[in-house]
């Protein structure tokens, strides 16, 4: 049986949604070393270029992604992470369209994203190549890094 996925816009103020925010950074910091962590904590998503969503099942947390506004044109994927619980029930891909859809909205032509290099990251780096982002060079501030994997696609 599908379990409904509702997607809502977080405001980072729920004890949920900031757990799975404390727990995906602390994930970040044990798969990468510290300056190859581009993921955002509680502060930075705030910032008025960052939108994010939380997405619930059968009132459970399950999952977040934001949407940081590069320029007028691009955007870029952050903070992706999904509960170990609900891995596996399509809720990445569903913040993922989501976002993909906002960006659209907002009149974006271009979406980015960084994610790890690392075997942790294979399933995400699947997930994005089957929504059409492809590998490309480092964009906005990022460097060349070992630990990272860099992606785009148009919208």
């Amino acid at each position: 049986m599908q379990r409904t996925i509702e997607i809502r816009t977080d405001d980072l103020s729920g004890d949920e949604t900031r757990r799975l925010v404390a727990f995906h950074l602390s994930g970040m910091h044990d798969t990468s070393p510290a300056e190859s962590v581009h993921a955002l904590d509680i502060d930075a998503l705030q910032h008025p270029s960052v939108s994010i969503w939380s997405a619930w099942i059968e009132g459970e947390i399950a999952g977040i992604g934001a949407l940081k506004t590069l320029d007028e044109a691009r955007g870029e994927v952050k903070s992706m992470r999904v509960s170990d619980r609900f891995r596996g029930a399509g809720v990445g891909r569903a913040l993922l369209r989501h976002i993909m859809a906002t960006a659209r909205e907002r009149g974006m032509t271009s979406l980015w994203l960084e994610t790890g290099a690392t075997a942790e990251f294979l399933a995400a780096q699947r997930l994005y190549e089957s929504e059409g982002f492809a590998t490309c060079g480092p964009f906005a501030d990022y460097a060349l890094d070992p630990f990272s994997v860099f992606m785009t696609r148009e919208l």
